[in-house]
């Protein structure tokens, strides 16, 4: 299980344990590191449904296509500067 989706079933859980119906600001409250609300809400509504907690995966953003072509211009100055050093040593 993902550590996103361990720590909403922990919270869960222990909202269980005491005795507590799980919502979202209890769960909320109870995360060890912010989560957006559309994930607790999804996790809540799979919890009432089924009593699990669905895997929830943490993504990487994707990046614009200007952030990738800054990154590529990087990587080929880069790549140009130690090729002239190469063939200048020759």
């Amino acid at each position: 299980m993902s550590e996103i989706s361990q720590d909403l079933e922990q919270a869960i859980h222990s909202l269980v344990t005491e005795g507590k119906e799980p919502s979202v600001a209890l769960i909320k409250s109870r995360l060890t590191s912010p989560l957006p609300m559309p994930l607790i809400i999804k996790a809540l509504q799979a919890w009432k449904k089924n009593a699990k907690v669905p895997k929830i995966e943490k993504t990487t953003p994707s990046l614009t296509a200007e952030q990738r072509i800054t990154q590529l211009e990087q990587q080929v100055a880069a790549l140009s500067a130690r090729l002239a050093k190469l063939e200048s040593q020759n």
